[in-house]
């Protein structure tokens, strides 16, 4: 059974940083495509950040751009993204995801993602 489970999520204030991990099992990604959305309260799951199987294709969502990192450590199946200088806005839930096909480059598509984690709930306060 394939699982992907998110962790690092919390509650934090404006200014600071958390580091979310997705620990995916059940069947190897390291030639896949991964993805961080996040959905806020009443609102659609929204692109935060993809990574290509190497780590050398990355791609971010504007509202991120120079405050997040994305990161994979394909040898312990584990996705990354380092969160800095968080603001209210990106309170959400954080969801990871993995791409069922192999080497696609980058995708902001939602229903690129086959698999997907239960979430973590990341909150910033001002």
């Amino acid at each position: 059974q394939v699982q992907l489970v998110e962790s690092g999520g919390g509650l934090v204030q404006a200014g600071d940083s958390l580091r979310l991990s997705c620990v995916a099992s059940g069947r190897t990604f390291s030639n896949s495509l991964m993805g961080w959305f996040r959905q806020a309260p009443g609102k659609e799951r929204d692109f935060v950040a993809s990574i290509n199987w190497s780590g050398t294709n990355t791609k971010y969502a504007d509202s991120v751009k120079g405050r997040f990192t994305i990161s994979r450590d394909n040898a312990k199946n584990t996705m990354y993204l380092q969160m800095n200088s968080l603001e209210p806005d990106d309170t959400a839930i954080y969801y990871c995801a993995a791409d069922s096909l192999s080497f696609r480059l980058s995708s902001s598509s939602r229903f690129t993602y086959a698999y997907w984690g239960q979430g973590t709930q990341v909150t910033v306060s001002p």
